[in-house]
């Protein structure tokens, strides 16, 4: 029963906590999501005990009365001035221990801590038709956003006559350029004023804010990136008066990584229409091949609104093979 459930908050992280939260996160996706490689330890390690940009993280480790550890929740607390309404949630439970009210207490220790730091929104993600899902609709979060989930394979060759013509493709008065890790200094700026374009993806009913981007922020989102392991690539089509028009980013986690995972696409507004984000996606795949041969798939995920970037997915070779759902629950007021 639940009063058998010792709920410990981890004010410092050890070697050992962080090998006992990977065990119930491999556990919890093996069950809920089959198919979805879990995070590696050395991934799950670093998320745990490295800062993050622009918030902090709060983690309770749930065990029984042997120690075994059972749940596990964290509870990131944005921190920058368009989002630090915000919370985001992440919680799970071993399989073999659910239906026991450890996941209720947990977020209740959650929802606690959202009302002390005075976090009006907590969102979190849940698969659909999982029993996460239904644990968010049993505790009144509401369904804000649904995001499909895709995935292109690079070893496929069926796909490479589009992804070469995309690639190849001219487009007058643009230039493809790319790099790893930090941006260069002489295009940070350029770089900043091109992710401030996210501010316009589609979110769906989330109370998400907005982001404000410049060059120390750009900077410190890959050290942030580097520190905990993992590797950001960036391909970019820089427009002939050195605005960056648009660009794309491939995260590899640490260690050996088969499938990269796609983090931001964009194209600034006054560059749309000319089809630059299937340039510089098409480009990256290229670029993938050649520099990380290892990698055989890369995964991405848009709002199933968001109908110009799943068409422009679906053209490189990219196919559906998932959905998940963003929930949101409006915390009170203290």
């Amino acid at each position: 029963m639940s009063e058998h459930i010792h709920l410990l908050p981890l004010h410092r992280v050890s070697v050992t906590d962080a090998a006992a939260w990977h065990r119930v996160v491999a556990a919890s996706m093996a069950h809920d999501v089959p198919g979805v490689p879990p995070p590696g330890p050395g991934h799950v390690h670093a998320q745990l005990t490295k800062p993050a940009l622009d918030s902090h993280r709060l983690t309770w480790l749930a065990t029984a009365t042997d120690g075994t550890a059972v749940a596990v929740t964290g509870l990131r607390l944005f921190t920058s001035p368009g989002q630090d309404h915000l919370a985001e949630l992440e919680l799970h439970v071993d399989p073999a221990h659910r239906r026991q009210g450890t996941g209720s207490r947990l977020l209740s220790a959650a929802v606690a801590a959202c009302r002390t730091e005075s976090r009006r929104a907590l969102i979190t993600e849940a698969a659909a038709g999982s029993p996460g899902e239904a644990f968010c609709e049993r505790w009144g979060f509401h369904r804000a956003m649904t995001l499909d989930h895709l995935l292109m394979r690079l070893d496929r060759t069926d796909e490479d006559t589009h992804l070469r013509q995309a690639a190849d493709a001219e487009h007058p008065g643009y230039r493809l350029t790319g790099w790893t890790g930090t941006v260069p200094d002489r295009l940070a700026d350029a770089f900043a004023a091109a992710k401030n374009a996210m501010n316009d993806m589609p979110v769906g009913d989330l109370d998400y804010g907005n982001v404000t981007w410049d060059a120390d922020r750009v900077r410190a989102m890959a050290q942030v990136i580097s520190d905990r392991g993992d590797t950001l690539l960036t391909t970019a089509a820089v427009h002939d008066d050195g605005t960056m028009a648009g660009y794309t980013e491939i995260l590899l986690p640490r260690g050996a990584p088969t499938r990269a995972q796609q983090y931001d696409t964009a194209v600034v507004p006054a560059h749309r229409g000319h089809g630059l984000g299937l340039w510089v996606k098409a480009a990256m795949v290229r670029r993938l091949r050649a520099e990380h041969p290892g990698v055989t798939e890369i995964e991405t995920d848009n709002a199933e609104d968001n109908v110009h970037m799943l068409a422009v997915n679906h053209r490189l070779g990219f196919r559906s093979y998932r959905r998940t759902h963003e929930f949101q629950l409006d915390v009170p007021a203290p």
